[in-house]
């Protein structure tokens, strides 16, 4: 029988011999004048395997060609954190900041949207995957992760179908890996229909020497690639997916999600970090968006320059896979490291002893290429910077919308209010059962949060919180946020508004914010609208950051979030993490004690466009978001922070106001309470004024509050107290606890069962 033909490989020295072949850029997402940039790079046309590597790594998801002429002023806000060093910043894995007593903590947040919407198990499980190794890489053990998600109206059913499979793809593959999931979030808007934003993060812990970086360095350096072995999985993965908007009925080609399996993944992390601790590294990279294309490209480029690899080495899954599809694949568990020869023999020696396979693929030299055989044949001969780093770089047009004006214009003062008690009572339970404020059991039931001990504060608090040091009790807090609604009304100060929620969480259980880490989800770059809302984003987290005097660590972009011509919500998650001394005298969220004293923290403005009342009781969304005062934000979290032992209980104002913080805070552990309001009852119970916090004290310790007050220039103003079995607000109506926990507890089991 004839043998089946195969097709003729690819070389360098076809390439230059027929420079004219036609070439599938254009399938591969690559533009016109991207391709002939490549074509004058390289002298010559690429080989498929080139085109393969340049598809992906200049891709929107790798490059950040559309935003990185915006993300560049982040590089403004000095590096320094209120209480120690950043120790890595951008351009690295992730993060890190100094926390004190020789530990630092490194955390980062990335967006896993397109893929999850796709196969919703596998690509929340997945990015849940790739983020924990992005921390591994940097020398930290992973200790926590988090989950804001986004996803289309509760009742709608696409909804129905990524929601669970999103749910259980980030509660399975975090379990499994041990790490308690302490916080995030859950909104559900129409923007998202078709849309789902999935995005996570992680957070690691680190000694200062510990810390490595993603460079290839030393000539004769030998490059090992362990872990999982490479498949068909994933092939573009989200290098493709997360650079195409989605068509009305979905994306025409859909290349394959990546598949994971946690428990290689938790060998390969406990591998990796007995190969640290034996000091037989010399660069590590994960391999994620791009798999080895961006693996071997970053770590030459940040390197010496050169690096030569063999192709043909790498251990996998489908003999059948082409050169192109094993540097496309972005099969999961899998890592890179950079390794002195001397070192070779105890590297392969721990990744035996954790049953982790591992192949040295190729070696460190000193060409400046990238250099990449296959069976003996040249198939890559590329400068890798050009692949890595010196992607092309778009100045997007873009302009303040025509539409900003009139969306400024029609504000939430026209809309019909609740007027009596009876009706004030109403909405209260109206808005706690609604999607966004109510119960999020049925999600987070599904997460372990408590696993390995140290996990001090988890949702429904404010904010995550895990202890570092079980001797000194030393702790890192963690929160997420961003209000699309207030983004969409004004980007610029919806972006700080999502900075200073995080900012305000992660203070009212007693934490020093430290530093932020930003997931920039955004529709499509191609839409002038977009560019600036993305442009105003970025110019108020730069700005904000600035005054707050807190560093930008790191983060994620994710664009084309759109169907069609309907782009989501501007989504500007921002995470910020703080430091506490001693996790042991953190401020819990609920009312703890019956009789003590209630007190407001900041001012109350009539701020009530893009609210969750309007929302919710209105389906409105027009004139502006609350007024941003980053002076009171620093003015309350230091406070917060210093009233630590003296504060029983501290719970941020947000979304649904004063009366949402007062009822969450009463549910928490079935302890009623009794308020006077001295203004308008609706305005004072569900204006969302940024800066405040509802805390309560002892009769013995109110003075003291007092005058801390004054000591910060905070406002404040005595509510009441708390006890019984009823949330009163005197004059206006009285509900019962358990009647509002029913409201509260109901929405999400009706909705999923």
């Amino acid at each position: 029988m004839p043998e089946t033909s195969r097709p003729v490989l690819d070389t360098v020295a076809v390439a230059a011999e027929d420079p004219q072949r036609e070439q599938p850029w254009s399938d591969l997402g690559l533009k016109p004048d991207e391709y002939a940039e490549i074509r004058e790079i390289l002298g010559r046309r690429p080989t498929s395997s080139e085109l393969a590597m340049y598809s992906v790594m200049w891709s929107e998801h790798c490059s950040y060609k559309s935003t990185k002429v915006h993300l560049k002023q982040f590089s403004e806000v000095p590096q320094e954190t209120p209480v120690g060093k950043m120790l890595a910043g951008i351009g690295e894995n992730a993060g890190v900041i100094d926390i004190g007593q020789g530990y630092a903590v490194t955390f980062k947040v990335e967006s896993h949207n397109h893929p999850s919407f796709v196969e919703p198990y596998q690509g929340a499980a997945t990015g849940i995957g790739g983020i924990v190794r992005d921390i591994l890489a940097m020398g930290a053990r992973p200790v926590a992760v988090m989950d804001p998600l986004r996803f289309g109206p509760l009742d709608a059913d696409d909804t129905h179908r990524v929601l669970p499979g999103i749910v259980a793809g980030v509660g399975g593959y975090g379990n499994c890996l041990g790490l308690p999931n302490i916080g995030g979030e859950a909104v559900f808007d129409e923007t998202y229909l078709g849309n789902p934003l999935v995005n996570a993060l992680c957070v690691g812990v680190l000694r200062h020497e510990d810390l490595h970086l993603a460079k290839a360095s030393g000539v004769g350096n030998q490059v090992i690639l362990y872990g999982a072995r490479t498949g068909g999985d994933g092939i573009g993965g989200v290098s493709v997916l997360a650079s195409e908007t989605f068509d009305e009925g979905g994306p025409a080609k859909r290349p394959a999600v990546q598949v994971g399996d946690p428990f290689m993944e938790k060998l390969l992390i406990e591998c990796t970090l007995e190969l640290f601790a034996a000091k037989v590294v010399a660069g590590i990279q994960d391999l994620g968006g791009a798999g080895l294309s961006c693996a071997t490209s970053e770590l030459a480029s940040a390197g010496d320059g050169g690096m030569s690899v063999h192709l043909d080495r790498v251990p996998l899954r489908d003999s059948t896979l082409s050169p192109e599809e094993i540097l496309m694949s972005e099969s999961q568990e899998r890592m890179m490291a950079v390794v002195e020869p001397d070192d070779v023999a105890a590297f392969m020696a721990i990744c035996a002893k954790w049953d982790v396979e591992a192949v040295v693929i190729g070696e460190v030299t000193d060409t400046g290429r990238l250099e990449i055989d296959w069976h003996g044949e040249r198939v890559v001969d590329v400068p890798p910077r050009s692949v890595a780093h010196d992607g092309p770089t778009y100045n997007r047009p873009y302009a303040r919308p025509e539409w900003q004006d009139a969306l400024q214009a029609d504000g939430a003062e026209a809309l019909a209010r609740p007027g009596t008690g009876d009706e004030l009572k109403a909405t209260l339970l109206q808005l706690i059962a609604s999607p966004n404020l109510c119960d999020k059991s049925w999600i987070t039931d599904q997460y372990d949060r408590y696993v390995q001990g140290n996990t001090v504060l988890a949702q429904p608090s404010d904010s995550g919180m895990i202890r570092v040091d079980d001797q000194t009790n030393l702790g890192v807090a963690v929160s997420t946020d961003c209000n699309g609604r207030f983004a969409k009304l004004d980007p610029y100060a919806g972006a700080q508004l999502a900075l200073a929620e995080s900012y305000r969480n992660v203070s009212t259980g007693g934490a020093v914010p430290m530093a932020i880490s930003d997931c920039l989800n955004f529709g499509s770059p191609e839409d002038p609208d977009v560019m600036w809302q993305f442009a105003e984003a970025c110019r108020g987290l730069k700005d904000a950051c600035l005054e707050l005097g807190i560093p930008v660590t790191g983060g994620n972009v994710s664009l084309y979030n759109q169907t069609g011509e309907t782009a989501i919500l501007p989504t500007p998650v921002v995470a910020v993490l703080g430091v506490i001394e001693d996790v042991t005298k953190r401020t819990p969220t609920g009312f703890v004690a019956e009789g003590e004293q209630i007190f407001l923290l900041g001012q109350t403005r009539e701020e009530l466009s893009g609210s969750e009342w309007a929302h919710v009781v209105h389906g409105h969304l027009g004139g502006r978001p609350p007024v941003v005062d980053l002076a009171a934000e620093r003015a309350l979290s230091q406070l917060l922070v210093a009233g630590t032992g003296l504060l029983t209980s501290a719970h941020d104002l947000s979304d649904g106001g004063l009366a949402i913080a007062l009822a969450e805070s009463a549910i928490r552990n079935g302890i009623g309470a009794s308020v006077a309001l001295a203004g308008d009852a609706f305005v004072d119970l569900y204006a969302e004024s940024a800066a405040r916090a509802v805390v309560t004290v002892r009769d013995t310790d109110a003075d003291a509050l007092v005058a801390l007050a004054e000591q910060h220039g905070v406002p404040l103003t005595p509510l009441g107290r708390t006890g019984g079995s009823v949330l009163a607000v005197e004059g206006q109506f009285e509900v019962p606890v358990a009647e509002v926990r029913e409201a509260w507890t109901a929405t999400l089991p009706a909705a999923l069962a």
